[in-house]
């Protein structure tokens, strides 16, 4: 039998720049260690804004330095039923995990969390749409995304 998939979803504000990059980042961390067909990962927005918007041109820049792509992908806004769809919803602020909770109507299971609070520092990821530092973004989804694997 084959083991199940975890299926994890990052969510930011627009679903532009944070979550895009953290779905990419752990799509390349968990294809680098062999591991594709134990996840199942994709990224969402709380807000409305962007909805089939391309990644945030700095964001796919800051990605492809590191030879990662993000091609395809255009915003989404989260839904209720994304709640039951995924085991882990993954925030990259505090501000997302409050709408997060209201859009899902909850969090009975315990699933929503910061990308942050798997690391040794939890907190939130800095907007890059706000500070323009996706070189510090990047750092904070990198080290996220690398905490997950490890617990997962």
């Amino acid at each position: 039998m084959k083991p199940k998939k975890t299926n994890i979803l990052f969510v930011c504000h627009g679903n532009i720049c944070r979550s895009p990059m953290a779905e990419f980042v752990m799509k390349e961390l968990v294809r680098k260690a062999g591991r594709e067909d134990e996840f199942y990962i994709e990224s969402a927005a709380t807000s409305t804004e962007e909805i089939g918007n391309a990644v945030y041109p700095p964001a796919r820049r800051k990605l492809a330095e590191h030879g990662i792509s993000a091609a395809g992908k255009t915003a989404r806004q989260l839904t209720r039923g994304d709640y039951v769809r995924f085991d882990l919803l993954v925030g990259m602020d505090s501000w997302n995990i409050r709408n997060m909770n209201a859009i899902c109507g909850g969090d009975p299971e315990g699933k929503i969390c910061r990308l942050l609070d798997f690391t040794s520092r939890p907190g939130d990821v800095a907007d890059p749409w706000y500070t323009g530092d996706f070189e510090a973004t990047w750092r904070d989804v990198l080290e996220g995304c690398q905490a997950i694997l490890k617990r997962y």
